[in-house]
């Protein structure tokens, strides 16, 4: 007897090349699926006249797979004598039978192939059928790809550890391109410095005075190169001072609806009660009016009922947008109604429930004007004016410039937002220490800071090193 493995895609081709390879005698032992398709095994007895198949590397293949069978062993696997009849239905299921049945199968019936029982001895001892031909798979899925061996010994790397390993190697790249990106960035300086002395000896100076990179950079390329250190500071201060936008004394002038707002301590409320003093100065306190409507802060409201009884003007607290709208209709017939803010950080969530009440009020227009401290950075400066800018502003108006050593970065913002100042303030006392603003005057306030700066001894590492101006061009 010879039996061989037969391997194909699917039943009806397995079963050709069993009749090709094995002659239509063959007799199926066993038949399964497999990853990629079908497995059977056949038999058939020497006796039976076999086709000579070509000799072709995939025949070869299967004749290696063949297997000699003793004649002790043909003998105990030949089934016992049966009568005709009963030995012609035993075989049944050879490869004739097995087409035959394939013919009368329609296409696309989901009756399963692979359920043909075997003949002989191997359907006498056939074993469980496997999950392949107890379930209803569909198409086989694709093979697993082989996973890395894992040394004895060692365990393979969490997911943590993997997430840990990752971000070390993004900080490793990241600190790498810093460092590159101050490197040429200080070669790029040292080009600046070689080719326009003038204009690099200008940014060193505008950036002590607080003036960003960006900015410094513009303003000193509008200075030629050829002038001495004086004329360009000079020019310099002159193009600040055009650039800077002034509204005046516009508040005393107009009169009106004036709500104050900025963040807390800024000196919004001691602001108000100069503003009022110096109105009711000129045209009476029976013309001023303040309202509040800081609900937040304990004795806000105790601290403006105070100014107002000195001045001998009414003051009102207001909750919400109805209360105000009230206040200022009941005030209609004063010339200037004052209004105090309260106190909302740039990053408060009430700053625009505040903002809000401000703006529903449609009956009267409402200016408003931003408070800012000249003792604050510049980016907390410029932050305030991103997050209060929802309302259109009218002005702003600069205070504790006495505090203040340097007065650049606010000179930045206000120019680069194109906000005029209104008022500056540098004091408490009321009224004398609120003044109308002055282009020229905070220039040059801002410059002479940086005269005394020159005119103070000098030590090495003290000042802006060519480590920082490097950092210019980054």
């Amino acid at each position: 007897m010879k039996i061989k493995r037969f391997f194909a895609k699917d039943m009806r081709t397995a079963l050709a090349e069993v009749k090709e390879t094995l002659g239509p005698d063959a007799v199926i032992m066993s038949n399964k699926k497999v990853t990629g398709g079908v497995e059977i095994v056949a038999a058939v007895d020497y006796q039976s006249q076999v086709p000579g198949p070509k000799d072709t590397p995939v025949r070869r293949q299967l004749n290696d797979e063949s297997v000699n069978i003793s004649s002790a062993a043909r003998q105990m696997i030949r089934p016992e004598p049966t009568p005709a009849k009963e030995q012609n239905e035993h075989y049944a299921d050879t490869l004739a039978a097995l087409l035959a049945r394939q013919q009368k199968l329609k296409p696309g019936n989901g009756a399963p192939m692979g359920n043909t029982q075997s003949a002989g001895l191997a359907a006498a001892n056939a074993a469980p059928r496997t999950l392949a031909e107890q379930g209803q798979w569909g198409a086989a899925p694709e093979p697993a790809k082989p996973k890395a061996r894992v040394a004895s010994g060692q365990r393979a790397p969490q997911p943590a550890q993997r997430d840990q390993e990752m971000e070390g190697m993004r900080k490793e790249m990241a600190s790498i391109r810093k460092l590159l990106e101050h490197q040429i960035s200080g070669l790029m300086w040292q080009e600046v410095e070689r080719r326009e002395p003038m204009r690099a000896l200008l940014i060193k100076e505008l950036k002590k005075l607080g003036f960003d990179d960006a900015f410094a950079d513009q303003l000193a390329g509008l200075i030629p190169e050829d002038m001495s250190i004086h004329q360009a500071m000079a020019q310099l201060a002159e193009v600040l001072t055009a650039q800077l936008k002034i509204s005046e004394d516009e508040i005393m002038r107009q009169g009106g609806a004036v709500a104050l707002l900025g963040p807390t301590g800024v000196g919004k409320t001691t602001t108000i009660a100069k503003l009022a003093a110096r109105f009711a100065m000129k045209y009476g306190a029976e013309q001023v009016a303040l309202i509040t409507t800081d609900n937040y802060r304990i004795g806000a409201h105790e601290q403006l009922q105070t100014y107002g009884r000195i001045m001998g003007c009414p003051v009102r607290q207001v909750r919400d947008a109805e209360e105000l709208a009230n206040a200022l209709y009941q005030f209609r017939h004063r010339r200037l109604v004052l209004i105090d803010t309260a106190g909302v950080g740039q990053r408060d969530i009430r700053l625009t429930e505040q903002l809000d009440t401000l703006v529903k009020n449609a009956k009267v227009r409402i200016r408003s004007y931003l408070v800012m401290s000249a003792t604050s950075q510049r980016r907390v400066m410029q932050e305030a004016v991103d997050h209060f800018r929802r309302i259109p502003l009218s002005g702003c108006i600069l205070t504790k410039l006495d505090e203040s050593l340097n007065l650049g970065e606010v000179i930045n913002v206000c120019i680069q937002n194109s906000l005029p100042i209104s008022y500056i303030t540098d004091g408490q006392r009321v009224p004398e220490d609120i003044q109308v603003a002055n282009a020229a005057q905070l220039v040059g306030a801002a410059m002479g800071s940086l005269e005394r700066e020159t005119e103070e001894p000098y030590f090495w590492g003290a000042g802006f090193g060519e480590a920082e101006d490097s950092e210019f061009y980054e």
